[in-house]
């Protein structure tokens, strides 16, 4: 099994952690760190979050405090494909 990020979700972890930054930089390097720990925890567990093939076919969605992981598992493992603030609109083909 391996988990991969795709090159828009590496996109959203510089731009959350360049928002982070602006107000405490140490924070932004321990948030990303601990983002990536909740994706390599849907790993172990990819099937224990919601479905949402409303957005798109076997997409999932996992919080993470006030952010949104949005993933897809395969027989290789696990690509997280976006993530969001939770007061983003998703819909519509957001992600």
């Amino acid at each position: 099994m391996s988990l991969r990020f795709s090159p828009a979700a590496e996109r959203d972890l510089e731009a959350i952690a360049d928002y982070i930054a602006q107000d405490n930089p140490g924070r932004a390097l321990s948030f990303i760190a601990e983002l990536r720990q909740t994706a390599a925890d849907i790993e172990d567990n990819p099937l224990a979050w919601p479905e949402r093939s409303d957005l798109l076919p076997g997409l999932r969605m996992r919080p993470f405090g006030r952010y949104l992981v949005f993933y897809r598992p395969d027989q290789n493992g696990v690509r997280i494909e976006r993530i969001f603030h939770a007061s983003r609109d998703v819909g519509g083909g957001n992600v």
